[in-house]
């Protein structure tokens, strides 16, 4: 059982009572057994977002209430100590000087064990002599020598800026190198080049959904940088790919906007989609600036449906703002003649007056293409 309130017009309504200003109320239906509960508990009724109409005849301006967007999930946990830590490197001086001292080791030794051909030792200036051969103590001097110039040479390395290095020895992070210039890095370690400038990443079309849950494709403009080498690297089998993934589920999460729903909406949705992605990629020490949409457009399965829609909407606006021109017209011409004392009408010719001058801007307007 339900009570109905309606609205009335003001004609109905007794002297005493004043008439009501919107007078295009819509019916409403309260449960009778809402208005007599016994508990005094409460009742919470969820509401949907929705947007607010515009009342007719107060000129008040639709409002359009923000859709509320999820928060960010817990971070994922990291190993606290893996983090990111300078490098003990020298300068490439040393490493230079080192491998020109393993290579005058060798010639020497050569000069020494007489194996040093003679065009070499006239280049070199070098007196000549009886060379002792190839022995133990000869071949211990090379060992040595050449080492020390494939250790000295082999660890050269050029530091370039906005790029830097992740060493590894046996399995262990040994520090993270952002030096520019000539360097001397051990050889032995593993070296792991890392980009880490201001990127920006343009992702193709990826699956969506609005707030009605329709399919859309929406293509984003990420920009990001590594800001711990040490665990983009370290943390993750590939952070570029991680951070697509972190995408992608976040905009499982955050509804979009249906094209054409307005710049309000869509940086609304950037501004969620940023928090739920950086929240997820620090971890992780990729920061986030930006996740902004840059394209959003239906789903091919859905696309033919929802344009027709948008059609028939945008057809059923355009109908509604002639009928409305056309009234206005209309009741201004009937307003101006009675005033004016050009006619007098009873309530009869009145309806008359209205329905012909109706129909002839009705057809004026279709015939003009308006």
């Amino acid at each position: 059982m339900s009570t109905t309130t309606t609205s009335h017009s003001p004609e109905s309504e007794g002297p005493g009572r004043s008439a009501r200003l919107i007078q295009n109320e819509s019916t409403t239906e309260i449960p009778v057994h809402l208005l007599f509960r016994d508990d005094p508990d409460p009742v919470t009724v969820p509401l949907k977002p929705a947007v607010v109409a515009r009342r007719q005849g107060t000129g008040e301006q639709p409002r359009l209430r923000r859709p509320t967007y999820p928060a960010p999930r817990p971070a994922p946990q990291v190993d606290p100590e893996l983090t990111e830590r300078r490098a003990r490197v020298l300068p490439g001086a040393a490493g230079v000087f080192a491998g020109v001292c393993g290579a005058a080791g060798c010639v020497a030794t050569s000069w020494w064990a007489g194996v040093l051909p003679p065009l070499a030792v006239e280049a070199l200036a070098l007196p000549v002599r009886a060379g002792v051969g190839l022995g133990p103590v000869q071949w211990a001097a090379y060992a040595g020598a050449g080492a020390l110039g494939m250790f000295g040479f082999g660890g050269l390395a050029r530091g370039r800026a906005g790029r830097a290095w992740v060493l590894g020895l046996f399995g262990r992070y040994r520090g993270t190198v952002r030096r520019t210039g000539l360097l001397w890095v051990n050889p032995l370690v593993l070296r792991r080049r890392v980009d880490v400038r201001l990127r920006h990443w343009r992702s193709e079309a990826m699956p969506a959904a609005d707030g009605s849950g329709v399919a859309l494709r929406v293509v984003v403009l990420v920009v990001w940088r590594v800001r711990d080498t040490a665990r983009a690297t370290l943390g993750v089998d590939d952070h570029e790919t991680y951070l697509r993934e972190c995408v992608e589920a976040a905009l499982a999460r955050v509804p979009m906007a249906v094209p054409g729903g307005g710049k309000g909406a869509i940086e609304a949705a950037g501004d969620a989609l940023t928090r739920l992605v950086a929240a997820d990629t620090a971890p992780v020490g990729l920061e986030v600036f930006a996740v902004q949409p840059v394209r959003v457009e239906y789903a091919p399965e859905v696309a033919a449906a929802m344009n027709r829609r948008r059609i028939a909407a945008l057809d059923a606006q355009h109908r509604a703002s002639v009928l409305t021109s056309v009234v206005d017209s209309v009741e201004d011409t009937v307003t101006r003649l009675t005033m004016r004392g050009l006619v007098e009408l009873d309530d009869y010719e009145r309806k008359a007056l209205v329905k012909d001058l109706t129909v002839a801007f009705c057809s004026g307007r279709t015939e003009s293409g308006q």
